[in-house]
């Protein structure tokens, strides 16, 4: 029988506390280490929309200690292989400005800092993923309305100003991720883009996980948009001549 490895708010919290233990079994307390969460770890650790994730992205600030404890962390406590790993700095969604506008999520003994990434920036990031076989969009629509029934809503012009800073321009956003700042922003009603973007995502996953089926070993990240296409058009298709 599989285990769900994912992680929650609850247990994510507690494996950073034992990180910070085996970091400072190898390190010791004058070198501290930072972390920031970014992607659907700081959805979790902000929101309540998003129950788990499945890995922790982050930018690691640390010496060599952090990658054996990493290890070791994961060692004792069955999780996958990379659990909490860096490799989101190869993605179009990083830029090197992301510390400068992270902020303050919890220190653990004065050992081990861990930064998360402010609302508008953290939304920014995902439009610019735009990968619709994830919860890049629906996690867009799923901060907006939290902060909207917060009572601190969040504009467009923020975001959009947001993107600049982390990117330069509004050029590089996928048209995906631009479609759908137009319908929550004209609409207003993000409860209901969230569902709908929602069930599109799981949809979209549904019909990758068959084509990988159908067709293992052909499918690249660059060709993930033409498959998806190419299915909801037989999808269509199919519904009519039901």
């Amino acid at each position: 029988m599989s285990v769900d490895k994912s992680f929650t708010k609850e247990n994510l919290n507690a494996y950073l506390k034992e990180l910070e233990k085996e970091f400072r079994k190898r390190n010791g307390k004058k070198m501290p280490a930072e972390i920031i969460l970014i992607g659907g770890a700081a959805i979790l650790v902000n929101y309540g929309f998003r129950e788990k994730t499945y890995d922790i992205d982050a930018i690691i600030m640390a010496s060599s200690a952090m990658k054996e404890s990493i290890n070791h962390v994961g060692d004792n406590f069955g999780l996958p292989n990379n659990w909490l790993n860096a490799d989101f700095k190869k993605s179009k969604s990083y830029s090197d400005v992301l510390y400068e506008v992270s902020v303050h999520y919890k220190t653990f003994a004065n050992v081990l800092t861990v930064r998360t990434v402010a609302a508008e920036y953290l939304i920014a990031m995902k439009l610019m993923s735009g990968r619709e076989y994830k919860f890049d969009l629906s996690d867009v629509a799923g901060v907006l309305l939290e902060h909207e029934r917060s009572g601190n809503p969040i504009s467009r012009e923020v975001i959009e100003n947001a993107v600049i800073k982390l990117y330069g321009s509004l050029n590089d956003i996928p048209a995906v991720s631009k479609k759908l700042l137009d319908v929550a922003f004209n609409s207003g009603d993000y409860e209901r883009v969230y569902r709908e973007i929602r069930e599109s995502e799981i949809e979209s996953k549904d019909m990758l996980l068959k084509f990988d089926k159908d067709y293992p070993g052909k499918m690249k990240s660059d060709d993930i948009g033409a498959i998806l296409e190419r299915a909801r058009r037989k999808q269509k298709k199919d519904d009519r001549d039901r």
